[in-house]
């Protein structure tokens, strides 16, 4: 309802803007922190003696790659989406990119260390990456779609883009779903397939953050009183990086605990492969997201998507 910036700001005013209390401002400070932390533990686990000259580290280097990076998109996104309705747009272009790929960075560890004994060299583990990157593509088109729909149809806008990140995260976690469903009861005889605690924490920050997204709580219960800190977008913020935090423990948990029984199996993707899928992954969404820029580059100014929201509107009016 309020603590909008002023919708056509410079790139400086919306650097500035950081260090003043927006509505944005916690939604920049709460990515770009954990930007740093996960970068830090990306260097430090990196730097290890041998860690990078052991094949069997890249999965986990990998997936810390686009850890780091999607944070980092949104909080530019948060910070610069107040240069232009054309900016704003694009901006979340990148972001749900970034987030993507992070949706792919998550299947590599898991095909390399967290596959259940039954599922090893068999169809989904073969194709559990492969298919990880396809999913990708998906998430970025429809969720870049879902913003061409926001005005004529929120609704519809809406579940479009819930799906477009919940549907990569069910994939990406079917092997965590299968152990845990053979363990349910079992206590402590489940052996390689016994999940630790971090798998728990992180599937219920998961879960939390979905929440959180979906159901816009707590200011639509109270609508202005939440505007500078502790709405949901916040909320949603911080429980994505604390999950992303405790799969990053989880899957250190699983490459220790599975390691000498891994030793035995041939690993599901080699380095050839693995570069292959990235490049071609990173390539695609970058393809997806030069579509939809070029189609809103295209459309004329008076678009009604260019013209920006209710709320948007009314913030530009008491800033001018």
């Amino acid at each position: 309802m309020s603590g909008y910036r002023r919708p056509t700001s410079s790139a400086l005013d919306c650097v500035l803007s950081s260090f003043q209390m927006t509505n944005e401002t916690v939604n920049i400070w709460t990515h770009f922190v954990p930007t740093w932390y996960f970068l830090w533990r990306l260097l430090a686990l990196a730097g290890g003696p041998g860690f990078r000259a052991e094949p069997y580290h890249w999965p986990l280097l990998v997936f810390l790659l686009p850890a780091c990076l999607y944070p980092f998109a949104s909080c530019c996104a948060h910070t610069f989406s107040s240069m232009s309705p054309r900016a704003r747009h694009i901006c979340y272009f990148l972001d749900y990119g970034a987030l993507s790929l992070y949706s792919l960075g998550c299947a590599f560890p898991y095909a390399a260390y967290s596959m259940p004994a039954s599922w090893l060299h068999g169809r989904l583990h073969q194709f559990f990456v492969p298919a990880a990157a396809l999913n990708s593509f998906l998430c970025t088109g429809l969720s870049c779609y879902s913003r061409f729909l926001e005005l004529e149809s929120p609704g519809l806008s809406k579940v479009l883009r819930t799906a477009a990140f919940a549907y990569p995260f069910l994939f990406d976690n079917l092997p965590l779903f299968y152990r845990l469903g053979l363990c349910w009861g079992r206590g402590h005889s489940c052996g390689q397939e016994a999940l630790s605690t971090s798998h728990g924490y992180h599937l219920f920050c998961a879960l939390l953050t979905g929440f959180l997204f979906a159901s816009h709580l707590p200011e639509r219960l109270a609508p202005g009183r939440f505007d500078y800190i502790g709405h949901s977008h916040q909320l949603f913020h911080i429980c994505a990086v604390l999950g992303t935090h405790f799969q990053l423990e989880a899957v250190l948990a699983d490459m220790g605990s599975r390691r000498a029984w891994l030793a035995t199996q041939e690993p599901a993707l080699g380095l050839a492969g693995t570069v292959a899928t990235l490049v071609l992954a990173v390539a695609g969404n970058l393809l997806i997201i030069a579509a939809f820029t070029a189609s809103l580059l295209r459309a004329p100014g008076t678009c009604p998507l260019l013209q920006g929201g209710p709320l948007e509107g009314g913030a530009q009016a008491k800033q001018q």
